[in-house]
């Protein structure tokens, strides 16, 4: 399945880790250190997906360029 793989799923885990602690830490009032690291491991996650998917746990594009 295209994205189902490694590298793809990590970087979603994160990517929803991240907002999830950089929206917890605006409730009930805002505490901008914990935001800021919540957007970091947000920003983060897409490095990872990148690096993961280069150490050759992605999608192989070549397998899926018939689609």
């Amino acid at each position: 399945m295209h994205g189902s793989s490694p590298a793809a799923w990590t970087a979603v885990l994160l990517c929803l880790a991240g907002i999830t602690i950089g929206g917890v830490a605006l409730i009930p009032d805002p505490h901008w250190p914990w935001f800021i690291v919540g957007c970091v491991v947000t920003l983060a996650s897409g490095l990872v997906g990148k690096f993961m998917a280069a150490a050759g746990l992605g999608v192989d594009r070549a397998e899926h360029a018939e689609h």
